[in-house]
């Protein structure tokens, strides 16, 4: 039996939405939003309806009855830390997903639950959040940063990484449970994860100060310095994490963040941009080759995924570097609409049993 699901991905100025039967789509399309328009709302979460009604017309324009939705699901924010799978939607999490001072910030994605959680309402379907960035399946020896102060956090492309670590043990012929994997998410940001028995048990925080740089973000940096960076009075606490997170990396080397961009410069002699863009893929390596030694070695298969990854310059590279640890898969660009879609699926075929956010 085919069950129809509604994907719903907010993004700061686009909201992507998705109908699939099963693993067939029905439809994909990305909505663009006013910078203008966003700016009339006080806030992120008092946008949702403005998004929500926009969505029920893209569903009429592809003649999708809403009556014909079985569930309902969107992208997960900015929530507590929990385990990896598919939550139901509930008063908690809204909840949650109302409170800044949980992660310092609301985030677009944020929105996802509560469209979703409304639509599913009104048609009395299921509504769910997929694998949020704020998964965290930390064994506790990661937590340990070497200050008692801070402490190692789980902030990844888990949505991504996660459907990709189990599309590579379908290839496998094996359970997702029952291998190891060691999962790369190349976008804006970063995410090398080690995947032991279908558990995110370590990564690089890919959102600020961990990993290697990325075309957005400075990864991890010498300490020393970046603390004369920050006390020299140059500059804001806010000009530090801008400088960091978003115009940091290839950015802040090259002007760029654009891979192909970047590659055709390398094409054409650019000395400078072949030596920057192939140090990050040699750091890309170096976190590789640390979640390996997470997994005492024993890896079942490597997987590259996101954007970056459809290029042949990129994954050639990195796989020179690595494909002594184990046999490597391309699975290129961001499948979040197929993730969300399939985690509503397993749940409605019983593969797996929806969790309760608490």
């Amino acid at each position: 039996m085919e069950y129809r699901v509604l994907a719903i991905n907010p993004g700061s100025t686009s909201t992507k939405i998705a109908v699939f039967d099963d693993e067939k789509p029905v439809f994909v399309e990305t909505l663009r939003h006013d910078a203008g328009k966003i700016a009339e709302f006080a806030g992120i979460i008092e946008q949702y309806e403005f998004r929500k009604e926009l969505v029920l017309k893209a569903l009429i324009k592809h003649e999708v009855e809403l009556s014909s939705i079985e569930a309902v699901v969107g992208r997960g924010g900015l929530i507590k830390a929990i385990a990896s799978g598919t939550y139901k939607v509930n008063e908690t999490m809204l909840k949650d997903l109302k409170d800044p001072s949980l992660w310092g910030r609301i985030h677009a994605s944020n929105l996802g639950a509560f469209i979703a959680g409304s639509i599913a309402e009104e048609t009395d379907v299921p509504a769910f959040i997929v694998d949020p960035v704020t998964t965290d399946e930390f064994e506790d020896i990661a937590r340990i940063s070497g200050c008692p102060e801070i402490e190692r956090q789980s902030l990844l492309h888990a949505l991504n990484l996660r459907y990709c670590g189990i599309s590579v043990a379908e290839q496998l012929d094996k359970k997702f449970a029952d291998i190891n994997l060691i999962g790369v998410h190349m976008g804006g940001g970063i995410s090398v994860a080690a995947i032991k028995k279908g558990k995110m048990v370590d990564v690089n925080n890919a959102v600020l100060g961990m990993g290697p740089f990325s075309p957005q973000r400075s990864g991890a940096l010498p300490i020393g310095d970046l603390l004369e960076m920050a006390f020299s009075g140059k500059y804001t606490h806010k000009e530090m994490i801008n400088m960091l997170t978003k115009t940091g990396g290839l950015i802040a080397y090259l002007g760029s963040d654009n891979g192909a961009e970047i590659i055709e410069r390398i094409k054409k002699g650019d000395l400078k941009a072949k030596l920057v863009f192939d140090a990050m893929l040699y750091q890309i390596s170096k976190e590789i080759g640390a979640c390996a030694t997470v997994l005492k070695g024993k890896v079942d298969g490597i997987f590259f995924t996101g954007g970056l990854a459809y290029n042949e310059y990129v994954t050639k590279a990195l796989k020179e570097r690595t494909s002594f640890i184990a046999k490597t898969f391309i699975i290129p660009g961001e499948k979040e609409m197929e993730a969300l879609t399939q985690g509503g699926v397993r749940v409605l075929k019983g593969i797996e049993v929806a969790k309760d956010y608490q």
